[in-house]
């Protein structure tokens, strides 16, 4: 298992601040969005797979965190894992709505990691093969939260919060996702 620091950040009151003043003032609202621009296109980017439609998407998810600014509620947590809840949800909303398929990216860091929890015994090169296979096999929610935790690197406690989800619950569905994977990896191999 991951041990985590979860340590209050210098940043938190910084960024505390910020959201305070955003939340007097509309126009203050700039410094977060030019903060978390990138992050957040990143992982919209990474779920739809097509750059026009990313940038549709995230002005999307920053227009719905200016209007509802006023019900942010800071818990401790940083910022980014209120945009990444409003993103995840935005990207479910457009695949619903246009009956598309999510998009999965796979790069080698994240499959060094899920090689690391998943097994250490095989050859990465063997998980590299299975890795697709074994990703369309999930169901919906798994395949969320092996995203969340392993793709976008997101710490248990942000993964809880983007899911609404209590941190224990979401260390459950990352480790009962990753059995399920190990499970399917172990047959095809």
């Amino acid at each position: 298992m991951h041990k985590e620091n979860i340590q209050p950040r210098e940043e938190t009151a910084d960024e505390a601040s910020m959201i305070r003043q955003a939340q007097a003032n509309p126009e203050a609202f700039r410094p977060l969005y030019e903060k978390y621009f990138k992050k957040i296109f990143l992982f919209v980017l990474h779920r739809v797979g097509d750059k026009a439609l990313t940038a549709d998407i995230t002005s999307q998810v920053f227009l719905k965190a200016l209007l509802h600014l006023d019900k942010y509620a800071f818990r401790g947590l940083p910022f980014s894992a209120w945009l990444f809840r409003i993103a995840l949800n935005e990207c479910h909303d457009f695949f619903r709505k246009h009956k598309r398929h999510r998009v999965v990216s796979l790069d080698e860091h994240t499959i060094q990691n899920l090689h690391e929890e998943l097994t250490a015994a095989a050859r990465q090169e063997d998980l590299e093969q299975q890795l697709p296979l074994i990703l369309q096999q999930l169901s919906a929610d798994d395949l969320q939260i092996i995203e969340l935790r392993y793709f976008d690197q997101r710490p248990f406690r942000e993964v809880a919060d983007i899911l609404g989800i209590s941190e224990t619950y979401a260390k459950v569905k990352v480790y009962r996702a990753l059995d399920k994977m190990k499970k399917l990896f172990l047959k095809t191999t």
